[in-house]
Order: structure tokens, then C-alpha cells, then sequence
């Protein structure tokens, strides 16, 4: 009876049982049948225009009109709700209770496993466990897409982090990922404000690996007017002047000996001033001066200086261009799907210690535009940490195998690693992130400790097993894993 009038204007010839009077003139057609679709949306989920029709004998055609006119309202929604495949309608409150429902279901579906599980998952998921490990040149873009945004010290890349996760690891195929302009390596954005302050050894300086087409997204801001040294100012004049130039091009427009050039260009890497086309470069100047000795005295300068000279041309880094709000907000996204494609898990207590990540509010705003879009589930997967949590769906499934398969399988990470989460997710003390600094996980809990050169037990265990557990800090063995005796 209350849309009595709405059905005479789309059925004028009927005539209802106990008809009531015409109090008001009849509607037109199409406002009659914008009013008829809004009453049946009220009581229906996700429907198709067909479905919506077929009650009325009412073609499909007519039933997009109405329910185009009340989405320029706001009122109705469309989209593949259902997962059919087919374009679907629904009232907009009625959709976010769905979505609200679906969400707080899915959520409760999720039993949270302790962090010690979940650094056993970790392990596999960046590949550090025997099993997990990558293999061949093709499989170092997937890992490095994983540590994309992560500042790892220069000298630990090809000596802790690489080969820890892609077996058999070959310097050369870096060189060609980044020679191919696919990979750039830079300085993060140094948080120090003293432009005075002297540069650290470009061994400890820490270098993102970035695809280039995302390296503007990350903060990657050069120092502003640094005290650089004689040298450098030269070869950053040379740079400035002649654009990217191959190592002897500088020798020669600085008018400098090479290993001057060297220390200049070891100078300008630390203050995020520049970079080559390939990893050789950097390898070249964070190789151990007793290894360039024994070069030169092999093969005298050309020997020394190879890596320098096969590093490509050296430029300077762009600055970052300011951005507007909307570039903004999708440099946030990217940056919440890198994590997610790191650690499988994201929450508050573990993006915190990223340094280029950007404040946990917005990256929480985009983290449930993604779960309400339905990429990503929200909910609590590790038990201990407060706040929400937030999964890619694989790392969701992946970690409920984790929940009763307690191992005692040993893995070696070091201090660098993004998987140093001593003092974070692991408890005790935090392992400094420092070259040379390992952690040997049992079980994915911390069994021992090689900082500064100074081992540490964690927990009591017999002679033999401290004797191997000494042996595995001390030689680095990224990724062995072996059972406890």
C-alpha cells in the first residue's frame, strides 16, 4: 500500500482489491520506478538489475536507469559484491553492515600465534630457512622487491644479506639489475640536522636497493650543503659540470690521484650526494683496504681500482620533488603494500622500527581502505602486541601452520637484517644493527648473541651445543638451519 501510487504509474491498468483513493497525483514513469527500486533495495543485499526486475517483469534496461539515478544520490552502490563476476546493487548502509559483518567474521576466524611462531614464519617467508632459500639471478628481483626500503649497511648487502636468502649468490647479478636502470642504489634521507658533521665510513652507511621507477616514494633527501673535503668538492664540481662521467673521466676533470677520487666519491655516497650505474661501484669502496693492497700488488693500479672503473658512470641523485596530497597518499599505499610484502604481518610495535616508514596513523588509514576493499584481512595474528594487525591473506594461512609446529631448528640472522627483531617482536635486549653483529635463533627465540666481537649465551645448555652455537655466530652461516642435538 505505501508504494500504491508508484505501481499505478508503472502498471496503469491494474487495479488492486480494496483499491484505496487517489489522494495525490500519480508519478511519473521514472520517478515511479526510482521509488519502487529504493523500497526493494531497503530489504535486499547485493542484487543484479535483473534480479531486481524480474519479481516487476521489469527489463533489466529500466533497472539501470533507476538505480544509476540513485547512486547520484549516494544511495545505492555497484560493484561484484559477491564474487560472481557480474555488476551487483546495493543500498550503501546496508553494504557497509555487510562489509562490517564480513569483517568482524573473518577477524574471529584468526586464532593469534605467539612471536616466536611468527619469526619461525618470518624465516620461511624472506627465505632465510634451508628450504626457503631463492635460487639464480631471476629470483634476486622477488628478494629484493621484499627489502625494498630498507637501509641495510653498504658493506653487509653482499655479505650478510643477499646471500642469506638467494643461494650461490653472484655479485655480478646485482651489477646487472642495476646497469639495466631496474635497481638504484642510494643513501636514505640522513636524520641528522648538522651539516657540519663528518662523514661516517662508507662501510657502515646505510644504502637502500630501490627499483627505480618507486626510489621518489622513499625519503631519499641528500644532505644540504655538507662540509666535504678538498677532493670531494672537486669531484662533485666535476659531476656538476660534466654530468655522469666514468671513474678516469673524474680522475681527470678533478686533476686528482685515483685514490683521492676514491675517497672523494666514498664521501659524497655518505651524504647521499651519489651513485653509480651499478653495485660495483659501492663494492669498490667499501672493499677491505688489505684486499685493495693485495690487488695493487698483484696488479697494480688497474687491479686496485677494477671495481671503480666497471661501476659505470657516477651521477648525482636527484632531489626529491615536493608532491601534492594525492601523490602523497599514494606514496603511503605503496609503502604499506612493501611492508606487507615484507613481513606478511604489519602492526604498529614492528613498523615502528623502520626508519623510512611513514607515521603508523596513516599507514593504518590506507590498511583499512585495503581490508575494506577486501586485499588485505585485519584482525590480531600475533598475540602480545596491542593495536591492530593487519595480513596479506597467503601470510594469513601461512601462519596458522606455525601455531603447533615448535621446531628447535637454528637460524643465524645478522644485526643488519630486517629479520633483527631482538627488542621488538623477540624479547630481550636489542642487537644493534651493525656489521658483524649476529643472532642465533632456536625456534625462532633467541639462543645467543655475537655483538662487537663478544659472544653471549642466552639460555643454559651443555658445552658441545654452546661449541656449535659458537661456530655458527663466529662463521656467519646465514640460513643454516639444523636440528638441536
Amino acid at each position: 500500500a505505501e508504494r500504491l501510487h508508484e505501481m499505478r504509474a508503472l502498471f496503469p491498468h491494474i487495479k488492486a482489491e480494496g483499491d484505496a483513493p487517489l489522494l495525490a497525483e500519480v508519478p511519473e514513469r521514472d520517478a515511479a520506478l526510482r521509488e519502487i527500486v529504493r523500497s526493494r533495495l531497503e530489504a535486499c543485499g547485493p542484487v543484479t538489475a535483473a534480479e531486481l526486475g524480474a519479481p516487476l517483469g521489469l527489463q533489466a534496461g529500466d533497472m539501470r536507469i533507476a538505480l544509476a539515478a540513485l547512486e547520484r544520490e549516494g544511495y545505492a552502490m555497484r560493484g561484484d559484491f559477491s564474487g560472481r563476476g557480474a555488476e551487483e546493487w546495493c543500498e550503501r548502509r546496508r553494504l557497509a553492515r555487510i562489509h562490517r559483518y564480513t569483517r568482524e567474521r573473518r577477524r574471529a576466524q584468526f586464532e593469534p600465534v605467539p612471536a616466536a611462531a611468527f619469526m619461525r614464519f618470518l624465516l620461511d617467508w624472506q627465505g632465510l630457512s634451508g628450504g626457503g632459500l631463492h635460487e639464480g639471478p631471476a629470483a634476486l628481483s622477488a628478494v629484493l622487491a621484499q627489502l625494498e626500503g630498507f637501509p641495510v649497511a653498504a658493506a653487509a648487502w653482499e655479505t650478510e644479506i643477499l646471500p642469506a636468502r638467494v643461494r650461490d649468490y653472484e655479485p655480478q647479478w646485482l651489477d646487472q639489475l642495476c646497469a639495466s636502470g631496474r635497481y638504484v642504489w642510494q643513501r636514505p634521507a640522513s636524520a641528522a640536522q648538522d651539516h657540519a658533521r663528518r662523514a661516517a665510513p662508507v662501510r657502515a652507511t646505510p644504502i637502500l636497493l630501490l627499483p627505480r621507477e618507486h626510489a621518489s616514494r622513499w625519503n631519499t633527501t641528500p644532505d644540504a650543503a655538507p662540509a666535504l673535503s678538498g677532493p670531494a668538492k672537486k669531484v662533485l664540481e666535476a659531476l656538476r659540470t660534466h654530468g655522469a662521467s666514468f671513474f678516469v673521466d673524474l680522475v681527470a676533470d678533478s686533476h686528482q690521484l685515483r685514490s683521492h677520487v676514491e675517497r672523494a666519491l666514498a664521501e659524497l655516497v655518505t651524504h647521499g650526494l651519489v651513485t653509480s650505474d651499478s653495485f660495483a661501484g659501492l663494492r669498490g669502496l667499501v672493499e677491505p683496504a688489505e684486499l685493495k693492497a693485495r690487488k695493487l700488488r698483484r696488479g697494480g693500479l688497474q687491479g686496485a681500482f677494477a671495481h671503480l672503473e666497471a661501476a659505470g658512470r657516477w651521477s648525482l641523485l636527484r632531489p626529491r620533488v615536493q608532491q601534492g596530497p594525492e601523490d602523497t597518499e599514494a606514496d603511503v599505499e605503496h609503502i604499506a603494500r612493501v611492508l606487507l610484502r615484507r613481513y606478511g604481518v604489519v602492526f604498529r610495535k614492528l613498523v615502528e622500527r623502520e626508519p623510512l616508514a611513514p607515521p603508523w596513523r596513516e599507514l593504518f588509514y590506507v590498511l583499512r581502505r585495503l581490508e575494506a576493499r577486501g586485499e588485505i584481512r585485519g584482525g590480531r595474528f600475533v598475540s602480545g602486541f596491542a593495536g591492530e594487525q593487519f595480513a596479506l591473506s597467503e601470510a594469513a594461512g601461512a601462519l596458522r601452520r606455525y601455531r603447533e609446529d615448535a621446531d628447535d631448528a637454528l637460524a643465524v640472522v645478522a644485526g643488519c637484517d630486517p629479520l633483527n627483531l631482538t627488542g621488538v617482536v623477540l624479547p630481550g635486549e636489542r642487537v644493534p644493527a651493525v656489521v658483524g653483529n649476529r643472532i642465533l635463533l632456536r625456534g625462532g627465540v633467541p639462543v645467543a648473541t655475537r655483538v662487537g666481537g663478544e659472544l653471549r649465551f642466552l639460555v643454559q645448555t651443555d658445552t658441545a651445543t654452546q661449541n656449535r652455537w659458537r661456530e655458527l655466530l663466529v662463521r656467519g652461516v646465514h640460513a643454516a638451519v639444523a636440528r638441536a642435538a
